[in-house]
């Protein structure tokens, strides 16, 4: 085995937080599991244990273990500890309130000349000519089953 380049110090906040990480019922496991790597790991309680030994006491592989330690290393032990946030999405909804509201008026109102009731078809070539050219047929179904409105 390789040695690695990563040293893992932790302090004595760092400590106590890792420990709050495993003790705690609600965190994922693998994120006690890294709290564990990090611990066992740790230069400032004595000899830290090796990367195989730590791999098979803990229950998981060697790339694992030098994956956190990178991570470890390159972020900081919040983010090895934590969830990354997903980035917000940059393309904005094209059904609005108003959008909304018109296809539901327009769903349960009068059916056009020569049928007795809405089709998914018939609602959608309407909605694209009065209101959102680039609206489609899924978009105005998944729309109605969101409000359990049928068109039957």
């Amino acid at each position: 085995m390789v040695k690695t380049k990563y040293v893992v110090a932790l302090t004595e906040s760092e400590r106590k937080f890792a420990q709050k990480i495993i003790t705690d019922k609600t965190t994922a496991p693998t994120f006690k599991k890294r709290a564990q790597i990090l611990l066992a790991l740790d230069t400032n309680t004595g000899k830290p244990q090796t990367q195989k030994t730590t791999a098979q006491k803990i229950g998981t592989t060697q790339p694992t273990i030098y994956n956190t330690l990178k991570q470890y290393h390159t972020n900081g032990l919040n983010k090895t500890l934590q969830f990354k946030t997903p980035p917000q999405p940059n393309k904005k909804p094209i059904v609005t309130g108003e959008i909304e509201a018109h296809i539901i008026a327009t769903a349960c109102g009068k059916p056009p000349q020569g049928y007795t009731r809405w089709t998914l078809r018939s609602l959608t070539n309407k909605i694209t000519l009065e209101i959102e050219p680039n609206i489609s047929r899924e978009t105005i179904r998944r729309t109605l089953k969101k409000l359990n409105l049928n068109l039957t």
